[in-house]
């Protein structure tokens, strides 16, 4: 049974910082693209990184360039991600995902993964 597993969400003022981790298993998630999205309320969830199968390529969405970095861990299945400078436009739930295509690249496109996690609820607040 494939499972993402995510955490370290929580609640942080302006300007602070989080480390989210998505722990994989019941798959060979070494080998395939990792993203991580987001939905605030009242909006789709969209994709804020992303990093390819060997950590050779990431991609970022613009409102988190210079302030969010994607990693992973491919001899412990996990994934992370470190957000600074966090923002109150952060405030949302963030979703790991596993990629479907082995051997691939960064990818922004949400039709190409096909597991997710539960989501980890991140708030900034003033």
């Amino acid at each position: 049974q494939v499972e993402l597993v995510e955490s370290g969400g929580g609640l942080v003022q302006a300007g602070g910082s989080l480390r989210l981790s998505c722990a994989c298993s019941g798959r060979s998630f070494s080998i395939h693209p990792m993203g991580w999205f987001r939905q605030g309320p009242g909006k789709e969830r969209d994709i804020v990184a992303a990093i390819g199968w060997r950590g050779e390529s990431t991609y970022y969405a613009d409102s988190v360039k210079g302030r969010f970095t994607i990693s992973r861990d491919n001899a412990r299945n996990m994934v992370f991600l470190q957000m600074n400078s966090l923002q109150l436009e952060d405030t949302a739930v963030y979703y790991c995902a596993a990629g479907t295509f082995k051997f691939g690249r960064a990818t922004p496109k949400r039709d190409e993964y096909d597991y997710w996690g539960q989501g980890t609820q991140v708030t900034v607040s003033s």
